[in-house]
């Protein structure tokens, strides 16, 4: 039976192994008049002849180019422009490095942290910890923080 933390774990190295081998690369970056209107001009539809499709006012197409543009826009709307030109909406949150990386940077702050408290401590008693030591500690605390679990690690200290 998995626990939580077993269950944290192993979701992040599966969403780590989607966005490893996902070609995201283009689709960072939208295009400058946005994702609708550079499929629209590159299938050759006319705003008139997206706005049949969509079976909306020439004026309303224009407000979703422009909400699209100004990060306004609905997925609801963009799904219905994508299903309009036979395209399909992606909707992801795609992290700048991997999930695991991001858990394990949490726990080394965290750990640092409370290194910095108890050398504090240490130093003013003249035993403050140095070195391979403090490299140790500081993996051995590491290794604790991510073993409580996920929700342990973003809770502010």
């Amino acid at each position: 039976m998995f626990d939580g933390n077993n269950r944290e774990a192993l979701a992040r190295k599966h969403l780590d192994r989607i966005f490893q081998t996902a070609r995201l690369d283009g689709l960072r970056q939208r295009p400058p008049k946005g994702w609708v209107r550079a499929i629209r001009d590159a299938l050759g539809l006319t705003n008139k002849q997206l706005s049949a499709r969509l079976g909306k006012a020439h004026s309303t197409l224009v407000r979703l180019e422009s909400s699209e543009m100004a990060d306004t826009i609905s997925l609801s709307t963009l799904r219905a422009a994508a299903e309009a030109m036979d395209c399909t909406l992606v909707y992801a949150l795609v992290p700048n490095k991997p999930l695991e990386q991001t858990v394990r940077e949490r726990a080394g702050a965290l750990a640092d942290q409370q290194l910095a408290r108890v050398h504090h401590t240490m130093g003013l008693e003249d035993q403050a910890v140095r070195g391979e030591d403090l490299t140790d500690e500081r993996e051995r605390l590491i290794s604790a923080i991510l073993a409580r679990g996920g929700r342990h690690l973003w809770e502010d200290q």
